[in-house]
């Protein structure tokens, strides 16, 4: 791990452990809220900022261990325990919703009035507001730094926002109206908004600990290589992605001129790892396998003063996630 990566680290940490405060604060907030207004909103997102602060201590071990160096035992590092965190954040908030629904069923039988409804609409305001700010941060700094973390983290804050935006304008209507049913309903409809997230997010996990193709990734990639070609680079195929927490390790197999000596070789695979770190800030572990050009590489190279031609060029192969991902050299026909 480089020191440019423990940094990285020590910045998602920090940031961890001031959302699990944030989280706290503001779990004690929406109990006080509900105590007053005895509402079943504010009660269920109350609920919720439980799942919060859970989510956000799992969160935080599992950037400790992903800061972890790598060892002997884990040659990639323990990033993946991140994808097995933010998957378990996915559960407790689905089971906080089937919690919320059945409160709200309750709460719908009962019939009871509301109290003090304009101080609860104060109080959730401001935290909704809180949630938005923070979450908006925690996404940006998840994209930026590819971890699904403060990814998955913020996307529950910002989807808390919204509900408890919702909570306020059906608060609003019950402080006009009177009509104290619809608090259950708005607790009933935050309850299947909750179900939605929770699946997401596991699905978004499952897929990560599976490696499953991130096509939006690959083509970034790829039209990365495209932008950068060389004369000399005939050929890319088999190119395979794989994510470990902030860090990708890339494999990819590269054709060049087979009369390239070991070290011409070497300093093409060099140049292409260190413009591949440049654009992704030293996140990435790569392995190029270089293959030599076969006759058949003639009809798709375009180095003009070659000496060994064997056949004429008939057009230059532009790299796509369909024709780059598969392991196997292409041809001027077919691909």
């Amino acid at each position: 791990m480089t020191i440019k990566d423990q940094n990285l680290s020590k910045l998602n940490f920090s940031f961890q452990k001031k959302l699990v405060y944030l989280a706290f604060i503001l779990f004690v907030v929406k109990i006080a809220a509900w105590l007053i207004t005895s509402s079943v909103a504010i009660y269920s997102d109350a609920l919720e900022s439980v799942v919060n602060i859970i989510g956000a201590l799992i969160g935080l071990y599992s950037l400790y261990l992903t800061s972890i160096p790598l060892d002997k035992n884990h040659p990639y590092g323990h990033g993946k325990i991140e994808f097995l965190t933010s998957g378990l954040e996915g559960l407790l908030i689905i089971i906080a919703g089937v919690m919320i629904c059945i409160e709200s069923f309750h709460k719908f039988l009962s019939k009871s009035e509301l109290e003090r409804i304009d101080y609860g609409i104060i109080i959730v305001l401001v935290t909704a507001l809180i949630h938005l700010w923070i979450g908006l941060i925690s996404l940006k700094k998840g994209k930026k730094y590819n971890s699904p973390v403060l990814y998955s983290g913020g996307k529950h804050l910002i989807s808390d926002s919204y509900t408890t935006f919702g909570i306020v304008i059906g608060l609003v209507i019950v402080y006009f109206t009177h009509i104290y049913w619809i608090d259950s309903l708005i607790g009933m409809l935050l309850s299947l908004f909750l179900l939605f997230t929770g699946i997401l997010i596991i699905r978004k996990s499952i897929k990560g600990i599976m490696d499953e193709k991130d096509e939006k990734l690959m083509n970034e990639l790829i039209g990365y290589f495209e932008k950068s070609r060389r004369e000399c680079w005939i050929d890319l195929h088999h190119l395979r992605v794989q994510q470990y927490g902030p860090k990708l390790h890339i494999d990819v197999h590269l054709t060049l001129p087979f009369y390239f000596t070991v070290q011409q070789a070497h300093d093409e695979m060099e140049m292409i790892q260190e413009s591949i770190n440049n654009y992704y800030h030293e996140k990435v572990d790569m392995s190029i396998h270089s293959d030599p050009c076969l006759s058949f590489s003639c009809e798709i190279c375009s180095i003009s003063d070659c000496t060994f031609r064997k056949k004429a060029f008939v057009k230059r192969i532009s790299w796509n996630l369909d024709n780059v991902s598969d392991n196997k050299k292409h041809h001027a026909e077919g691909e």
